[in-house]
C-alpha cells in the first residue's frame, strides 16, 4: 500500500517520537526486561538494502519484514521501502505485503527506481516513484524478471539484465505433460539489454555480449558500459570464471581487466578514469577480498592494499583520488579510507563500532549512510560523517529495548599446533563465574565465511533464547575463515576435516579449562561446511560432543563432488585435487566412514530443494547411522527450500527441533529420541482465535 505525502510525514513524527522514548528506555531495561522467545527470532525486523541520492538529501532503503509463521500463509518474507530524508526522518513509501528491491536514485535526485512484482505483473518489472511521494509508476517490463539495472548519469539511458522472455509454447508443453529437463542444459543466459528513457514508449533492444551477463554499471561518460561475465549461467562459473569488461552501448569490447579467482563489486571513479574492484589475490582464493585498482582505459590492475589482514566487503569513491573500503577483520568491522595516488591508507571508523556490512556515498562526498549490526540489534541504518562518527537512524525492532541481553565478546585460544584462534562467545542470562554450563558450538559454513561480534540471532542460532536457557554458546572462526587475510582463509585448503575441524575440539578444550563449561554437555551445530563439521564431531570426533544438529551439511565427500553445483570451487578453493587423484583420502574425510563409531545423538535437517548440498548427503548419513542402530539419530527434510530455511514457518520448526534437540540430549541427559511432532496445529488455532478477538485494521502498513 502507498501512502500520501501527508501521511507518511505523520507516520515519521510518530515515529521519531518514538524513537526518543525508546533512548530513555534503553538505559532502564533492567525494569521492564524479558526473556525473547523463538517466534520472536524467527519475526526480528532488519535493514537489508540502501542507497543514497547522489546530492545526499535522501536515503532509500528496504526493511524486511518476516511473515508471522501461525497468521500468514507460506511465503518469502516482505520488502518495504522507506525513505530518510535530509534530517533523518523515516517516511514509509511502498509498505505492506510487497516485496520491492535493486533501489537507485535517478541522477537529478527526483526519482527513486525500484524492481517489484505488483499487482498482475507476471514477473518481476521497473517501478519508479518521486522522491516527494505519490503513485508508483512502471518503467518497463519484460516477458522474464529484471535481475539487475543501471541509469545512465544523464538519465536517458537504461540498462538492465533479464534472461529471454518464456516462450508461449512452455506453458502448453507443461500442461500436457511435457516437463522434461535436460540437465545444466536448459539454462538460459542473462542477458543485457539497453532503452531510451526520452521516448514516449520505451523499446528495450538486446546488446549481444557472448556469456551470462551478472552486473552492469553505466560509466560517467554516458558512451560505455562495465559488466562482469561468465560463459555459462552455472553459478560455479559465476564463483570461479567470472570477468569484467568494458563496453561501448554497440556491445563491443572496449577493455577487459585481467583478474584470477572471485569477484565481488566494481565501481568508477566519479571521473570514470579508475575502476575500484573488489577481486581475489589468485585463483585459489577462497573469497574476494583483495582491494584492486584499475586504469579503465589500459586496463592495468594494481591491488592497493596488499597483505591486507582482513576482507574488503564493500567499497565506495570520495572523490576522485578518495576511496573508502569497508573492512572485516577478524570478529570487528572497520572503514578505511585510501589515498589512489600513493596508495597510503588510514583508519576512518576503527574496529569496535558494530559490524558494518553496507557503506554508501553521495556524490559530493560529504554525506554517508551505513547498514549496521552489534549484539543489541540487526541491521540498521546509520549516518557515517567525513571524520567517522556514526549516528543510528532507524530502529526496525523497539521492542528489543525490553529483551534481556546476554553478555557477548571475543575469545581468543591458542590451537595445539599453536595457532592463533578466535571467535565470539554468548554467556548465559545468569551467568555465575566458576560455574561450568552446557555450551552449544554453532559453526559457520563456507568455510570461507567468518562470524563478526554483531547480531548473531536467527533461526538457526536463537542466540538469545538460549542464552536465557542457560546455555553457553560459541562461534568459532576455525582456520580458513575470512577476515584474516588470505593466507589464513587457506590453512584448510587440501585438508578436508583435518585441522580445521582440530580446531573445534581445541576449541572445546579451552572453555573446558577456563572453568566455563562443562565438558559432558557439550553440543554442537551449523549449516553447509558447519553442518560438514556437526557430522564429523558425530561420528569421528564422537567423543567430544553430546549432541550434534547437522544442516544441509556434506556426510560423503565423493558424492558431493558429483552432486553439487560448485564442484570447480570444490577443487579450486578447497580440496586442491579432484576425487578421482585420491579416492581413499576423500572417503576417509567423510563422516559416513566413520559411522560405525558414532556415539553422539544427531538431528538431521535439510532442504528437500538444495543444489548445493543435494538433500541426498543427509540422507546417506542417516541410513549409515539408522542401520548401525547405535545412536539416536532423525532425519528432517523441508519441501520447497534450498541450501537454508528462507521461509518463517520452516524456520520456526528448525528453531524449536534445534532447540528440544539440544535440552533433550545435553540438560536432560536422555538417551532416547524425543517426540518428533510439534505443536503447530495447536499455535495456528490459537492465533486464529486470538485475531478473532481483536478489532480488525484495513491500514496494514501503518503498524
Amino acid at each position: 500500500m502507498e501512502n500520501p505525502v501527508t501521511k507518511q510525514l505523520k507516520l515519521a513524527s510518530t515515529a521519531l517520537l518514538s524513537s526518543a522514548l525508546l533512548g530513555v528506555a534503553l538505559f532502564s531495561t533492567s525494569l521492564t526486561a524479558k526473556p525473547i522467545t523463538l517466534e520472536q527470532t524467527v519475526s526480528v525486523q532488519s535493514v537489508t538494502e540502501l542507497t543514497i541520492s547522489a546530492d545526499g538529501k535522501q536515503t532509500a532503503f528496504i526493511r524486511n519484514r518476516p511473515r508471522d509463521p501461525y497468521k500468514d500463509d507460506d511465503g518469502s518474507s516482505y520488502r518495504e521501502l522507506f525513505m530518510l530524508n535530509e534530517s533523518g526522518q523515516e517516511v514509509p513509501f511502498i509498505t505492506g505485503d510487497v516485496r520491492v528491491g535493486n533501489l537507485k536514485f535517478s541522477p537529478d535526485n527526483q526519482t527513486l527506481y525500484f524492481v517489484s512484482k505488483r499487482g498482475k505483473d507476471k514477473f518481476a518489472g521497473l517501478y519508479k516513484i518521486a522522491v516527494n511521494g505519490g503513485e508508483a509508476s512502471q518503467v518497463l517490463s519484460h516477458g522474464n524478471t529484471i535481475s539487475g539495472y543501471d541509469l545512465s548519469q544523464d538519465g536517458n539511458k537504461i540498462a538492465f539484465l533479464a534472461k529471454p522472455a518464456e516462450p508461449e509454447s512452455k506453458e502448453q508443453l507443461t500442461k500436457k505433460g511435457f516437463k522434461a529437463e535436460v540437465y545444466e542444459e536448459e539454462s538460459e543466459l542473462t542477458q543485457l539489454w539497453l532503452a531510451d528513457l526520452t521516448t514516449s514508449e520505451i523499446k528495450p533492444e538486446t546488446v549481444q555480449i557472448e556469456g551470462n551477463v551478472l552486473s552492469v554499471n553505466f560509466a560517467p561518460d554516458n558512451k560505455h558500459i562495465l559488466i562482469r561475465t561468465a560463459p555459462t549461467a552455472l553459478i560455479d562459473d559465476n564463483y570461479m570464471a567470472s570477468q569484467y569488461q568494458l563496453i561501448n552501448l554497440a556491445g563491443e569490447t572496449v577493455q577487459s581487466y585481467a583478474t584470477s579467482g572471485k569477484l565481488g563489486k566494481a565501481i568508477f571513479s566519479p571521473n570514470g578514469e579508475k575502476l575500484a574492484i573488489i577481486g581475489s589475490e589468485d585463483i585459489h582464493d577462497p573469497s574476494a577480498g583483495r582491494l584492486l585498482l584499475a586504469d579503465v582505459a589500459s586496463g592495468k590492475i594494481n591491488e592497493i592494499l596488499p597483505d591486507y589482514l582482513g576482507h574488503v566487503q564493500d567499497i565506495a569513491w570520495r572523490s576522485n583520488t578518495e576511496l573508502d573500503y569497508l573492512g572485516h577483520v577478524g570478529t570487528e568491522a572497520e572503514i578505511g579510507r585510501v589515498n589512489t595516488r600513493n596508495n597510503k591508507h588510514s583508519a576512518l571508523v576503527k574496529t569496535g563500532n558494530g559490524i558494518v556490512t553496507r557503506l554508501a556515498i553521495a556524490n559530493n562526498g560529504e554525506q554517508a549512510r551505513v547498514l549496521l549490526n552489534k549484539a543489541e540489534h540487526p541491521n540498521e541504518v546509520y549516518a557515517l560523517t567525513k571524520r567517522g562518527a556514526l549516528n543510528r537512524l532507524t530502529d526496525s525492532n523497539p521492542w528489543l529495548a525490553e529483551i534481556d541481553l546476554p553478555k557477548q565478546e571475543t575469545i581468543r585460544h591458542t590451537a595445539s599446533d599453536g595457532l592463533a584462534l578466535e571467535g565470539v562467545l554468548v554467556y548465559p542470562l545468569d551467568y555465575v563465574k566458576d560455574k561450568q554450563y552446557p555450551l552449544v558450538m554453532v559453526v559457520h559454513g563456507g568455510p570461507e565465511a567468518h562470524i563478526s561480534n554483531g547480531w548473531l540471532d536467527r533461526y538457526a542460532s536463537p542466540v538469545k533464547l538460549m542464552a536465557g536457557e542457560g546455555y553457553m554458546q560459541f562461534f568459532p572462526n576455525y582456520r580458513g575463515s575470512t577476515g584474516r587475510g588470505v593466507e589464513f582463509s587457506k590453512l584448510g585448503q587440501n585438508d578436508y576435516a583435518g585441522k580445521e575441524f582440530d580446531d573445534l575440539v581445541d576449541a572445546k578444550k579451552h572453555l573446558v579449562d577456563i572453568g566455563l563449561v562443562d565438558p559432558k554437555k557439550v553440543g554442537i551445530t551449523g549449516g553447509s561446511y558447519g553442518g560438514y563439521a556437526s557430522a564429523w564431531a558425530a561420528t569421528k570426533q564422537t567423543e567430544h560432543f553430546a549432541a550434534s544438529v547437522m544442516f544441509v551439511g556434506i556426510s560423503n565427500n565423493l558424492s558431493k563432488f558429483g552432486t553439487t553445483d560448485i564442484a570447480n570451487e570444490m577443487h579450486l578453493v578447497h580440496a586442491r585435487s579432484y576425487p578421482w587423484q585420491k579416492w581413499q583420502w576423500y572417503l576417509e574425510r567423510s563422516p559416513i566412514y566413520h559411522a560405525e563409531q558414532a556415539r553422539t545423538p544427531i538431528l538431521i535437517m535439510h532442504g528437500k530443494n538444495d543444489t548445493r548440498v543435494h538433500p541426498s548427503q543427509s540422507m546417506e548419513l542417516y541410513r549409515y547411522l539408522k542401520t548401525h542402530g547405535k545412536v539416536p539419530v532423525r532425519l528432517v527434510l523441508y519441501p520447497g527450500e534450498g541450501h537454508g530455511n528462507q521461509k518463517a514457518a520452516a524456520q520456526l520448526d528448525y528453531g524449536m527441533r534445534l532447540i528440544r534437540w539440544m535440552d533433550h540430549f545435553l540438560k536432560q541427559g536422555k538417551t532416547e529420541l524425543p517426540e518428533h511432532q510439534l505443536p503447530h496445529s495447536d499455535r495456528i488455532k490459537a492465533a486464529k482465535e486470538q485475531d478473532e478477538k481483536q478489532p480488525a485494521t484495513d491500514d496494514k502498513s501503518a503498524a
